[in-house]
């Protein structure tokens, strides 16, 4: 039997890169995978039927997680359709790249709400639901820049260092509730965003990492199914990055 069967499993952002890897490697271990998505439902709609070639069930359901309702609607339609939620893979994101000099306003609020508020939301509806069956998984997809800072990246650095404070204190608050909180920081990994850099950019970011290469999507994957796995840890940063970044 696969590790992960019987398990319900939201995954935001779930459409493509990291997020679809993950959704994959969870239904790959026979969890049913709920696959949130804003834009890109054909993308949504084929990580869907991935999964369901794999021998596991699968749905994409949309909504704007940055939007306190919309997250409200989405989650009460995965309890309703499931009657639980077992693992939570905050992982949606965006970027808006910008000195801080010429951030704009917009593009301040729009990365924080999208990269952290959503968390926020996702698991102020979740969470009544894992403390009342006793347990849960949440797993927040933050960065290594949210360790390390990023030039031109102060919103996505904020979100991303907020996430770590949130898993941090969230998980001290259901510690007793049989659910963990747990968050991965992965480093420069091998998505559609970074194949389409410019050769020589690409090649800069490698030069970077001690390990001399990028990381694969599935390597989070693995991370995560790890947390899923893991009884006695909550709390805990998992660092993903080739090492690029210790602690």
């Amino acid at each position: 039997m696969a590790k992960l069967t019987g398990k319900i499993a939201v995954v935001t952002g779930g459409s493509r890169g990291i997020g679809a890897s993950i959704a994959k490697g969870l239904g790959g271990e026979g969890a049913t995978v709920v696959i949130n998505y804003n834009h890109s439902q054909e993308q949504a709609e084929a990580v869907v039927e991935e999964i369901k070639a794999m021998g596991s069930s699968a749905i994409a359901l949309q909504a704007d997680i940055s939007d306190a309702e919309a997250t409200k609607v989405f989650i009460e339609k995965v309890l309703e359709k499931f009657g639980r939620i077992d693992i939570l893979v905050n992982n949606a994101g965006i970027t808006r790249d910008k000195t801080f000099k010429k951030m704009s306003f917009d593009e301040w609020h729009k990365v924080i709400d999208t990269n952290l508020s959503s968390a926020f939301n996702t698991c102020k509806i979740a969470l009544p639901a894992m403390l009342e069956q006793k347990y849960g998984r949440i797993i927040n997809i933050s960065s290594v820049i949210g360790q390390s800072g990023g030039f031109g990246q102060s919103n996505y650095a904020a979100a991303k260092a907020g996430l770590i404070g949130f898993t941090k204190s969230l998980a001290l608050e259901t510690a007793r509730g049989g659910i963990t909180v747990n968050a991965i920081c992965p480093g420069f990994i091998a998505t559609e965003m970074v194949g389409e850099m410019p050769e020589n950019v690409r090649e800069a970011i490698i030069a970077q990492v001690p390990m001399k290469k990028l990381g694969a999507p599935e390597e989070i994957a693995k991370g995560v199914i790890f947390i899923c796995e893991s009884e006695y840890m909550t709390g805990q940063c998992l660092n993903l990055n080739g090492g690029l970044y210790m602690l």
